[in-house]
């Protein structure tokens, strides 16, 4: 029988900790290539912020009154759980680094995108987004810990109720960007076997679609599995991760793209 290329599509969150959880699943499935949810410019952000603050900060001064805006209050939310925002993102690419395997940014220009959001947004739907990001800033960590257990719950109703109250966003900042990651990740499959890709969790559903319909042969693990697990105290090389995750194949190998 053919071997089949393998995708490993792994939903996390932008403002827990997970490098653990991440390390683990990289070790244990030695991948040829790590995708990761950033265009060119936040790789190089990430990297910048990890190794010179400083000048990022000068950076980010630069940058829209509102994207700067949201950054912080991601950046809240992140510290409420004890880590940076994209912390799961660094360690992908550090990873990567160490490990001399490639990193692939996946993603589109993300400021090119928020400018096209807020273009196509009504003026409603700016406002409850402006003002929704702000009330984020009060948010208790036991409340914002009993939210995201609704969501892991449901991520589909989340997405659908999304669409309802800003539906631009869905559209543009969801829907757009799965569409180009996965046309990313399938031209990835065509070159290499084994293919790891970090995306928040919000992405997965509609990822999972797109990749079904190329007949990508893929498997995937939810932030919900990943924020179950307790990371053991062992040696990175020797570790092994267990979780129940979904399986996509395709018994015909001439149905593999």
């Amino acid at each position: 029988m053919v071997e089949h290329n393998m995708i490993t599509l792994i939903g996390t969150g932008h403002i827990f900790q997970l490098s653990q959880i991440l390390l683990l699943i990289f070790d244990e499935k030695q991948p040829d290539v790590i995708a990761v949810e950033l265009d060119i410019n936040r790789y190089r952000s990430l990297l910048l912020k990890h190794t010179n603050p400083d000048q990022i900060e000068q950076i980010q001064k630069k940058q829209p009154f509102i994207y700067r805006t949201l950054g912080r209050y991601q950046q809240d939310l992140a510290e409420k759980f004890g880590v940076s925002a994209g912390d799961e993102m660094l360690t992908s690419i550090l990873y990567t680094q160490s490990h001399q395997i490639p990193c692939a940014c996946i993603d589109m220009d993300a400021q090119k995108v928020f400018n096209q959001m807020l273009k196509q947004m009504t003026l409603r739907e700016k406002m409850k987004f402006f003002f929704s990001g702000i009330s984020g800033f009060f948010i208790s960590k036991k409340r914002l810990d009993s939210e995201i257990e609704k969501l892991e719950k449901n991520v589909d109703s989340y997405m659908d109720e999304m669409a309802k109250i800003f539906p631009t966003i869905k559209r543009v900042l969801i829907e757009q960007r799965n569409q180009y990651m996965v046309q990313n990740l399938v031209k990835l499959n065509e070159k290499h076997e084994n293919i790891i890709a970090v995306v928040g969790d919000g992405h997965v559903p509609g990822m999972r679609q797109l990749l079904d319909e190329q007949k990508i042969v893929f498997e995937i693990i939810r932030l919900a599995d990943l924020r179950k697990q307790e990371p053991r105290k062992t040696d990175s090389s020797e570790a092994s991760f267990l979780v129940t995750y979904e399986t996509q194949s395709y018994e015909d190998s001439n149905e593999a793209v």
